[in-house]
């Protein structure tokens, strides 16, 4: 991706695309897409532009949503609307930096413990602050939180 398109251009772009080559899953996911981040636009006092970073953040939160719907659909029997949800995910994971692997992780928790001087649980906010910066859409908040009440509690 060029450094001169925004995620949110690149969307709109790719969403045009999508239509004209009827691909509906595509469309209508970034469709959905594009409607959260108008409304995080629009959230507040005044309308503001989402820079690259908040349009990620908004991503990762759709991506999870739908994660948890395709989890809540399959546990329900309903394999069909799980998979449509899982297929919107990945039109969604598409756009997401690419995702840490758990390996990675970890020797970003080893190095932030040791950066800040963590000692046990009771620095486990010190730990998260520090490395949220590091993970942001990179990484689920859920297991990161996990990994580092693990090392801490080590």
């Amino acid at each position: 991706m060029t450094s001169d398109v925004s995620l949110k251009g690149k969307l709109q772009s790719d969403l045009n695309g999508a239509i004209k080559s009827r691909n509906t899953v595509v469309a209508e996911t970034i469709r959905m897409v594009l409607s959260a981040i108008t409304n995080e636009e629009v959230a507040g006092k005044e309308k503001r532009e989402l820079s690259d970073a908040e349009v990620i953040t908004v991503l990762t939160r759709e991506a999870k949503k739908r994660r948890e719907a395709a989890e809540a659909f399959e546990n329900g029997g309903r394999a069909d609307r799980a998979a449509a949800e899982r297929a919107e995910g990945e039109v969604i994971a598409s756009y997401l930096p690419e995702q840490l692997t758990e390996d990675d992780i970890k020797k970003l928790i080893a190095e932030t413990i040791a950066a800040v001087g963590a000692a046990g649980p009771s620095d486990m906010g010190k730990v998260m602050g520090s490395l949220k910066a590091k993970v942001a859409g990179k990484a689920d908040g859920a297991l990161v939180s996990s990994l580092v009440k693990e090392a801490l509690n080590k």
